[in-house]
């Protein structure tokens, strides 16, 4: 169990604090929903998570199986909808990998990334598309 806390700091702005480890983070409205757009948005920090835990979860599986996937990086964007009520629609992700990784390897960790702990947990609603490049 993890715990987090926060608070609402006014003018939609929120403070979170991560309970083990003490790091903080704020979030903030969007620009188009009331807000400032200052800092990530609640639906921000989803997409982050998916792109996050997308690339932890290959580094975690190329570790347990003996390869290396340092540098790893992704893009995700977040596209809204608003009908029939305002959520995440669409989360597209590329995930760049290192190039030397063989065949079997782009496997493994193709197959890592759609086992996720956070792509698992989102609403079936919520079309996540993956996409891998090597470079």
């Amino acid at each position: 169990m993890v715990t987090i806390e926060g608070r609402h700091e006014g003018n939609l702005r929120c403070a979170a604090v991560h309970g083990p480890s003490g790091a903080t983070l704020a979030t903030d409205a969007p620009k188009d929903n009331m807000g400032r757009g200052e800092a990530f948005s609640p639906t921000d920090l989803v997409a982050t998570a998916l792109g996050t835990c997308v690339v932890t979860t290959i580094a975690i599986v190329a570790a347990r199986r003996g390869f290396d996937v340092t540098g790893a990086r992704f893009r995700v964007e977040k596209h809204m909808v608003a009908d029939p009520v305002r959520r995440i629609g669409r989360l597209p992700l590329v995930v760049t990998l290192p190039a030397a990784l063989s065949a079997e390897e782009r496997q493994i960790a193709e197959r890592a990334a759609h086992a996720c702990p956070v792509h698992r947990s989102l609403h079936p609603d919520v079309r996540v598309e993956i996409a891998f490049v090597y470079e």
